[in-house]
């Protein structure tokens, strides 16, 4: 049989030298300028005071992040496939918004919102609710960023769920809520798993939007994409690698996790269809 692309040698050639140059070499370049350090001037940089808060802030509001859009995306996403309405088309397009608006802009319109005397903010400080310039902040940033991740990953998976399904199960004395933890959410859940793990990786990274509205106070809401370029601007380029490092390990160990998860569940689901036939 005639083939599109190139043989298997040649292909996984190609695919290997283009991951290599463009993910492992800078990937070991980071190792190696870290390895300059012996153990305990690394740990001392990694595990300092300022470090260990800006890994809580940096990793809890993207993990907040990515559950806030896990729950809203899946909603989002559902109304969109399901339902015909006035203006559809355009809420459709601005999903994709956090993908073309940079994140500078995106940074300095939610913190002229959500300032004491935005038009958002000024409706919430009355309340005791400070957004601006907190960690809360930056959960806001993080969740507007990274919520396309959820709702694409979603989209395609419910527009193959067939309606007749839930007739089915409906005729057959399901409630509502007994068909979607039932029927549909087994069936999406895999999808959502996967949006979930792109929106923590999206967030996890994101430097732009979070510098404008969070307000940058180290131990309070500081990040550490941050943190890195403070270093860097000090020109402690060693101890910006040594944070480098810990962020990506910490990243892969998660990111290994989640994937993990999702396949063992992907696995399971299938043995259940299998047994099912």
């Amino acid at each position: 049989m005639k083939r599109v692309l190139p043989g298997f040698g040649l292909s996984l050639g190609c695919t290997l030298v283009y991951l290599s140059l463009l993910i492992l070499l800078p990937l070991s370049g980071l190792a190696f300028k870290s390895s300059s350090l012996d153990l305990s001037q690394f740990w001392n940089i990694a595990s300092g005071e300022r470090a260990l808060a800006s890994y809580r802030v940096t990793f809890g509001a993207s993990l907040l992040a990515a559950m806030i859009n896990a729950v809203f995306g899946l909603i989002v996403a559902w109304v969109l496939v399901r339902y015909s309405f006035p203006g559809k088309r355009l809420l459709d397009s601005l999903v994709d918004l956090p993908f073309a608006l940079p994140t500078a802009v995106a940074g300095i319109t939610l913190a002229t919102l959500y300032a004491g005397n935005g038009w958002i903010g000024r409706h919430l400080e009355p309340i005791g609710i400070k957004v601006a310039f907190t960690p809360l902040g930056i959960v806001v940033a993080l969740t507007f960023i990274s919520l396309p991740f959820v709702v694409r990953t979603l989209q395609p998976v419910i527009e193959d769920i067939e309606p007749e399904i839930e007739e089915a199960a409906a005729s057959l004395g399901a409630s509502r809520l007994q068909t979607f933890l039932r029927v549909i959410f087994p069936g999406i859940f895999p999808a959502l798993l996967t949006g979930f793990t792109l929106a923590f990786s999206r967030a996890i990274g994101e430097y732009g939007s979070v510098i404008f509205i969070a307000g940058n106070m180290p131990l309070i809401s500081e990040i550490t994409p941050l943190l890195i370029i403070s270093k860097l601007e000090q020109y402690d380029v060693v101890g910006a690698t040594a944070l480098a490092c810990v962020m990506l390990v910490i990243s892969f160990v998660l990111l290994l996790g989640v994937n993990a998860l999702q396949w063992w569940t992907a696995n399971r689901h299938h043995g259940t269809e299998r047994v099912s036939l």
